[in-house]
């Protein structure tokens, strides 16, 4: 048990290595994913555009796409704030407190 906990410190370690040197920033967490129409609800940490790239990682989840569409209160946006609560069109399944982070 301990050195499954020790292996599972290394890979974070190691994927917080990798994260700095990619140059993200974290700008969201996943608070709902409805999987019929591949839509995630995030609440926004940090600003974010139509066309940035985007990390998603979790548990179970890592992947990377660019953003297409983004909407708040069912209308089509193409710039969001911190503070506002969105609904982004993923290219893959994401979960809920899975992290999302901006490619800088």
């Amino acid at each position: 048990m301990i050195n499954l906990l020790s292996k599972m410190h290394i890979m974070n370690r190691e994927e917080n290595l990798q994260m700095m040197e990619e140059k993200v920033l974290q700008i969201g967490n996943v608070t709902h994913f409805f999987s019929k129409i591949s839509v995630a609800v995030v609440e926004l940490s940090g600003p974010l555009s139509v066309g940035d790239r985007i990390l998603v990682k979790g548990p179970s989840t890592d992947f990377e796409m660019t953003v297409d569409s983004m909407q708040i209160e069912h209308k089509n946006v193409t710039t969001v704030e911190a503070g506002q609560s969105i609904g982004l069109k993923m290219t893959q399944p994401a979960r809920e407190r899975d992290v999302v982070y901006k490619k800088l």
